[in-house]
């Protein structure tokens, strides 16, 4: 009896000190550390193609991304989704084998290709083991310079594409960026989110390939390679593989211009029980000096999960469930963006609430700790995307579509810690102007009607 005792006891020590050290202050973080962008291996062909290799990682394989430097962007104002066709019939194949072939080709060397088309970059990628990188080369080579394009698929990808806009178009989210998009940039390519059913009807095999002539060629396109990879193989197989590519168009993404205006766009969902809300306008792009500064005060008021915002409309009010802010870069042009699917009653409160938070942090700086905790997290995330091939690759490129320099990497996590609390105040007194934001609701216009008066007094809230 004794023994059973004296061992209830330990037992019970044992769980007393456990719950008392879990109520300790856990000790500081390290502090993160800068960067270093490995070393890059730079390479241009006589026809303007250029390729960037990085030896990255201790896993034998590599990720190679060939990026054209064209998407939805170089669509005419009756061509949306042009681009879009043009990629789903590269997904074909090539005229001397069909995409099942390639794929179990790529498959047989331990990965995938895949095709991707984007507002302004058309994406062709895979990965595999390493030994089989100057193969993968060849095999994508051929995806982008003798794509098939086989007219007797036309109709059937145009019925996906029919069957996409269908859902899409259905979808409040999807609605309210298009609406969004459309006042922030008009007729550019950027403001034209969907097709009509009569456009994709009228697009025809030659259409597409008039958009491929145009668009595709060594100028526009870079080839990334990163992993472990034999260096002199590699780069040998995109010379022999690309050499012989048209040197085609020079890069041209037209001139945009982000329109700032306090418009209000109401879509009318009858008897919807939620309401979409995007709010929101042009800010500072990456090429700004600001730029890192804006960021850290985006996760602040609304871009990460512990931000003023998500806090105050989905911790404290329960509005909401999923509210998130963004920064959305396009090639020459950024728009701040805060949306939230809102329960329809509480439409006009959020906005109210949305105010008072940009509002409060534009005339008091926030804490150092809060501050802090911010900084942290951002710089954890850019650890994370710095920790694959794919990330690497994404990093090389944002600064390339950009014009930025390699000091973008390297210094961003001191950068980071370098904002201040002063200057996240004042790049929300200069750049978070809530008179000045465009307003999208999606949701039943009786009840939104009702709560206007709410968002009017929200803009004069001071």
């Amino acid at each position: 009896m004794k023994k059973h005792s004296y061992v209830f006891l330990i037992i019970f020590a044992s769980f007393t000190f456990n719950g008392f050290a879990q109520k300790q202050t856990p000790p500081a973080g390290g502090t993160p550390k800068d960067f270093v962008l490995p070393q890059k291996k730079l390479n241009q062909l006589k026809n303007g193609l250029k390729s960037t290799l990085v030896q990255y990682g201790s896993i034998p394989m590599v990720n190679v991304n060939v990026i054209i430097k064209t998407g939805n962007v170089n669509e005419g104002p009756q061509e949306v989704w042009l681009a879009d066709l043009t990629g789903n019939l590269m997904k074909e194949g090539t005229k001397s084998m069909d995409f099942k072939t390639i794929s179990r080709k790529v498959a047989a060397m331990g990965g995938e290709i895949s095709i991707g088309v984007g507002p302004d970059q058309t994406f062709v990628s895979g990965s595999v083991l390493s030994e089989y990188a100057p193969d993968l080369i060849k095999i994508i080579a051929d995806v982008v310079m003798n794509p098939a394009l086989p007219p007797s698929e036309v109709e059937r990808l145009k019925g996906d594409l029919k069957r996409q806009l269908s859902v899409q178009k259905s979808q409040p989210q999807s609605q309210a960026i298009e609406s969004f998009n459309s006042i922030i940039y008009k007729d550019h390519p950027y403001g034209r989110i969907f097709p009509t059913e009569a456009m994709l009807t009228s697009y025809t095999i030659d259409k597409v390939k008039k958009f491929y002539d145009d668009n595709f060629g060594a100028k526009r396109t870079v080839v990334y390679v990163v992993g472990k990879f034999d260096e002199n193989a590699t780069q040998k197989s995109i010379d022999e593989s690309f050499n012989a590519w048209k040197e085609g168009p020079d890069q041209n993404y037209p001139p945009v211009t982000a329109n700032k205006s306090s418009e209000v766009s109401m879509i009318d969902r009858p008897n919807a029980p939620q309401t979409t809300i995007i709010i929101g306008l042009p800010t500072l792009t990456p090429k700004s000096s600001d730029y890192v500064a804006l960021q850290v005060t985006n996760s602040l008021l609304g871009g990460s999960f512990g931000s003023r915002i998500t806090s105050n409309i989905r911790e404290n009010k329960g509005y909401t469930y999923s509210p998130f802010s963004s920064i959305q870069d396009r090639k020459n042009t950024s728009v701040w963006l805060e949306q939230a699917d809102v329960t329809s009653e509480h439409t006009g409160a959020s906005l109210q609430e949305i105010a008072k938070e940009v509002k409060k942090l534009q005339s008091e700086p926030p804490s150092k700790a809060e501050l802090t905790g911010i900084q942290n997290y951002m710089a954890v995330i850019y650890v994370l995307q710095n920790s694959t091939p794919g990330g690497i690759i994404g990093q090389l490129n944002f600064i390339d579509n950009h014009g930025l320099s390699d000091s973008y990497l390297t210094d961003r996590v001191k950068n980071i810690y370098a904002v201040t609390p002063e200057k996240v105040s004042q790049i929300t007194k200069d750049h978070f102007k809530y008179e000045d934001m465009t307003l999208v609701l999606v949701g039943d216009k009786k009840l939104l009607q009702k709560q206007m008066k709410q968002y009017e007094a929200a803009k004069k809230m001071k």
